[in-house]
């Protein structure tokens, strides 16, 4: 697009469509915009459950780099200008797993008092953080004023009599959003663009993951863990204490790989049917009391929240940051996998660029969906997990 739309639809209210909608805001304030939300709440699946690691350094040397850096200075200037209180720098640490008493040192945090083996740093802090995605979300979307409509599922998008641009996007209701752009926010569920648009195949893994919150605690270190794998509960944690008190527990074994088959079908959209693997969390519970006597001790019955949701995962796990190929008014961006949150504000404002001026700021050319357009049988998938730089770092799922 050349001129800023007069009424763009975001369909999805997790943390990608509320980035869009955001910038948008800010770059043409007189675009109506409007968040379709097929659940009763935003961000009800990654959005609300991620567990917000941030790190500018650790896509250094891949195509993602710039994502990283952008988007992490980014989250640093709008948590200042937002005032988010979740968002904070943290040093993060290695840990391996054992059977020996943890030796301290300045940089153990107080409650890694239990059992496991050698720890070693991986960052200090100054480029690694932590954000609530909910929070995060909440602001953004209150901030861009768009009307979002919740319990709204849509079910297929219009266009001209020449089939080149959207006209309204059509809901299950009934219901009909006349608009003169659109962009898809879907996560795993943006393989349903595959059917609204035939010019693009939008494929799309939903790597489903149980995780598992602790109670609050007024004085535990702000120290984020790395665990390697333990063969004794089969978990892989990722450990992030949060400004609350809080202690949120993820790579604890056992994912889903959900196919785009049943992604189509809705399988798990509704965000209630998305529930944690109980045998998981009992994994989870038992790997963080071995590494943690005062856990143990002040929670024996384990954790507070337990909960699952979906990473959206294309098959060479890149994200997908593009126009519609034959639409002139149609955008998607979706598969950030495990760095959604950190690249959603970058994702947002490359979109409101695309959407608003007709070109970004940002090489995207890596994340267009025409790369899926030409796949090659047997090519090589892309990793699903973090890495930090050429390491792989946390579980791989």
């Amino acid at each position: 697009m050349s001129t800023p739309p007069s009424h763009l639809v975001i369909i999805g209210a997790g943390i990608q469509g509320a980035s869009v909608a955001y910038f948008t805001s800010k770059l043409s304030p007189t675009t109506r915009i409007t968040v379709v939300e097929s659940n009763p709440t935003i961000a009800p699946h990654a959005s609300g459950k991620g567990g917000g690691f941030l790190a500018r350094s650790w896509g250094d040397g891949s195509v993602t780099q710039e994502l990283h850096h952008r988007s992490f200075d980014l989250h640093e200037e709008l948590a200042a200008e937002w005032n988010l209180a979740s968002y904070r720098k943290l040093p993060v640490l290695s840990v391996q797993p054992g059977s020996s008493e943890f030796k301290r040192n300045k940089s153990t945090p107080n409650w890694l008092d239990g059992l496991g083996g050698g720890t070693s740093r991986m960052g200090d802090g100054s480029d690694t953080a932590q954000v609530s995605p909910f929070e995060f979300t909440s602001e953004a979307l209150l901030r861009s004023n768009a009307a979002v409509l919740t319990s709204s599922t849509v079910s297929s998008i219009s266009t001209s009599s020449n089939g080149d641009e959207v006209t309204s996007v059509e809901l299950t209701s009934g219901e009909s959003i006349e608009c003169d752009g659109v962009v898809v926010c879907m996560g795993p569920w943006s393989c349903l663009a595959s059917s609204w648009f035939p010019t693009i195949t939008v494929p799309m893994v939903g790597i489903k993951s149980t995780s598992i919150v602790w109670p609050r605690r007024s004085n535990s270190d702000g120290v984020a863990l790395f665990c390697g794998e333990d063969n004794e509960f089969n978990t892989h944690l990722e450990v992030y204490p949060r400004p609350n008190g809080e202690i949120y527990c993820c790579g604890v074994g056992g994912s889903e790989y959900v196919q785009d088959s049943d992604l189509k079908d809705n399988l798990y959209l509704d965000a209630t049917t998305c529930n944690a693997q109980p045998s998981r969390v009992e994994a989870a519970k038992k790997s963080m009391h071995k590494m943690s006597k005062t856990y143990k001790s002040e929670f024996p019955d384990g954790p507070e929240t337990t909960q699952a949701c979906m990473r959206p995962c294309p098959p060479d796990a890149l994200p997908i940051i593009s126009t519609v190929p034959g639409y002139k008014n149609a955008f998607i961006n979706a598969g950030h996998n495990c760095w959604g949150i950190l690249w959603a504000p970058i994702s947002g404002k490359i979109l409101s660029e695309m959407v608003v001026k007709g070109r970004s700021s940002v090489n995207i050319e890596a994340f267009d969906v025409r790369r899926f357009g030409m796949r090659e049988i047997g090519k090589k998938q892309g990793e699903r997990g973090r890495r930090k730089g050429s390491e792989q770092v946390g579980e791989q799922w």
